[in-house]
């Protein structure tokens, strides 16, 4: 069983930082991409940042500039450096991950984390 388990998350003013993480745990055999997404009331889910396992990112146009995504694969973790924020990033934030797991037989699936309540207000 694989589990993601974000943290970081909370309150910060307009124009503030958070540094989001993602721990991926369990039976791993490989982590493929990772990445952010969020969720603000009465949106639909989209796209913060991706990273590959090689290092290769991908930003959301509004994100590019303000946020930083990395990992660190000896510790199955992906990172979110968010600056700049603005009371538009206020959401629901999830990791997601394309990992291979198992003991005897591999399967590769997409998982999620719990998310984690990013506001911003003053």
């Amino acid at each position: 069983q694989v589990q993601l388990v974000e943290s970081g998350g909370g309150l910060v003013q307009p124009g503030g930082s958070l540094r989001l993480s993602c721990a991926a745990s369990g039976s791993i055999f490989s982590i493929y991409a990772m990445g952010w997404y969020r969720q603000a009331p009465g949106k639909q889910r989209e796209l913060v940042a991706a990273i590959t396992s090689g290092g290769s990112t991908n930003y959301a146009d509004s994100m590019k500039g303000r946020f930083t995504i990395s990992r660190d694969n000896a510790k199955n973790t992906v990172y979110l450096q968010m600056n700049s924020l603005e009371p538009d990033d206020t959401a629901v934030y999830y990791c997601n991950a394309d990992i291979s797991s198992g003991v005897a037989i591999l399967t590769r699936n997409d998982y999620w984390g719990q998310g984690t309540q990013v506001t911003v207000s003053s």
